[in-house]
């Protein structure tokens, strides 16, 4: 066992101030790294230490490992935490962690590189008991095998990039007519994004759930699972909204699903957190999807629910001490949703929005949690994934947590960029969701055709507009100290609106 004194913390945004709050309170000293645009960055300001890393783009800075790892020796760092993105699930950064002597806060860079292929994770969960979406465990070697299975196991079909996920390299085809062209256009997507051309095929699931479950495991061989998470609330095969528990697993269900997500960690020898998804039809059968090699972005939820710090856990199995619980010790406690606050525009194609933050304020109030990589001095660069925060709402039942959801979002204020923020009253507020019956496609099918069309209209948010203008050149001329109670803000621009004196 070692006792980590340093850590450092090689992302940046939200996730890297979470990490550095858990350094905090274990008392360990947090060092981060910046580009050059992220200077006014709040995770760089908030740690102990902070070092530049290099220019604006994520491969000559974030990504860039020699820089990274002769960094960690010159500071004497003990450790390093990924987060999540960037380098998390990247085996050969891992390797070099490990080969420099560092201690690397997640899984070894073998159990990493196994389930980084999807075609080799798939024929390792076959093995173990471990359901998976009917299809093939090797990549398609061209266009007749790809036809000739696609016949086998029938239309519709999903095409899947083999390196990579978040919907790159992702086709879904119809009809044989579709599949050279779409065949085509996967393999050189997925060739752009993960430098791997292998495609393989699913069988695709009709309107189904995303449900996770959330593992840790630690050196000994001891495993547990924190329950599930439902993650159907998508756009672009990105997660938007999650929540803990599901509503649509009951006991039954809940007790198969996490014995596979068990069996899977135990299959590539896992150790550390990770999280096991799966696809759910209508009938409740799960099918492996893919094994996340990291921390989530939507963590909080089970963290509220479970009462479990999951980033002082992973550093604790990282100095290779045994699990702090076991199974019989983690309990479910009411309901917990976490909303991903994008600066971006929905009205516009959900195009990114830059800029600098004028102004921030966080809901606060019982049951409300804000994980946050802003404040007012920062700065939104065009170059990262463009999350700012994640509002995380618990409740002792899911509806008592959807009320305080809405009652948070409509206390934060962001001034400065456009964020998503009213999508999610949307959402919230519509009876699909509501009654829990939405899948996968819900804002595909429900919400994007209205944008699409020119047909959304939120009227609570439609009317603060005209104000935006006032309260705009009111903090910009440095006289927002002007603008006192009833604080709104409006989805499209979340600009501070209020009564003046």
């Amino acid at each position: 066992m070692q006792k980590i004194k340093k850590i450092l913390i090689v992302n940046r945004g939200e996730i890297a101030v979470r990490i550095i709050a858990a350094c905090k309170e274990l008392g360990i000293r947090s060092a981060t790294i910046y580009s050059e645009a992220d200077k006014t960055s709040l995770h760089a300001r908030l740690s102990d230490e902070t070092y530049l890393i290099g220019p604006a783009p994520a491969v000559e800075s974030y990504l860039n490992i020699e820089k990274i790892i002769n960094l960690a020796k010159k500071i004497n760092a003990d450790a390093i935490h990924p987060g999540y993105g960037f380098l998390s699930e990247n085996a050969e950064f891992i390797k070099a962690v490990e080969e420099a002597g560092i201690i690397f806060i997640g899984p070894s860079s073998q159990s990493v590189e196994l389930m980084g292929s999807k075609t080799a994770a798939r024929r390792l969960m076959e093995s173990n008991n471990v359901p998976i979406v009917p299809g093939t465990t090797e990549k398609l070697s061209d266009v007749e095998d790809a036809i000739a299975t696609a016949k086998k196991i029938g239309f519709p079909v999903m095409l899947k990039a083999s390196a990579g996920g978040g919907g790159k390299g992702m086709r879904l085809v119809y009809s044989e007519s579709e599949l050279p062209e779409a065949l085509e256009r996967a393999q050189n997507e997925s060739l752009k994004a993960f430098g791997s051309p292998d495609i393989y095929m699913e069988k695709f699931i009709e309107n189904p759930k995303h449900i996770e479950v959330q593992i840790l495991g630690d050196k000994f061989g001891n495993y547990i699972h924190l329950f599930e998470r439902e993650c159907s609330i998508q756009r672009r095969h990105q997660k938007v909204v999650e929540e803990a528990p599901s509503v649509f697993v009951d006991g039954e269900v809940r007790r198969k699903i996490t014995e596979a997500a068990i069996n899977a960690a135990r299959a590539c020898n896992y150790y550390n957190a990770g999280t096991i998804e799966f696809l759910m039809d209508k009938d409740h059968n799960f099918y492996f999807l893919e094994m996340n090699t990291r921390l989530q972005v939507e963590h909080p939820v089970t963290e509220l629910i479970t009462g479990v710090d999951l980033v002082k856990e992973q550093i604790n199995i990282a100095e290779g001490n045994e699990l702090s619980f076991r199974q019989r010790d983690i309990k479910m406690h009411g309901h917990a949703i976490e909303c991903r606050v994008y600066a971006e525009d929905i009205e516009n194609n959900f195009a990114p929005s830059t800029g600098k933050i004028k102004f921030h304020e966080l809901p606060a109030g019982p049951g409300v949690r804000v994980d946050r990589g802003i404040d007012s001095e920062s700065e939104v660069p065009i170059y990262y994934d463009p999350l700012l925060s994640k509002v995380i709402a618990w409740g002792s039942t899911r509806t008592e947590a959807i009320e305080r959801m809405k009652r948070a979002l409509e206390e934060y204020i962001i001034v400065g960029v456009t964020t998503n923020i009213e999508l999610f009253d949307w959402i919230l507020n519509h009876k699909v969701f509501l009654e829990g019956t939405f899948d996968n496609n819900f804002l595909d099918k429900e919400f994007l055709p209205l944008v699409k069309d020119g047909k959304y209209k939120n009227g609570k948010y439609e009317k603060l507009k005209e104000l935006a203008a006032i309260a705009t050149a009111l903090i910009e001329s440095g006289k927002q100290n002007k603008l006192i109670a009833d604080v709104k803000h409006n989805g499209q621009n979340n600009w501070l609106l209020g009564k003046y004196e």
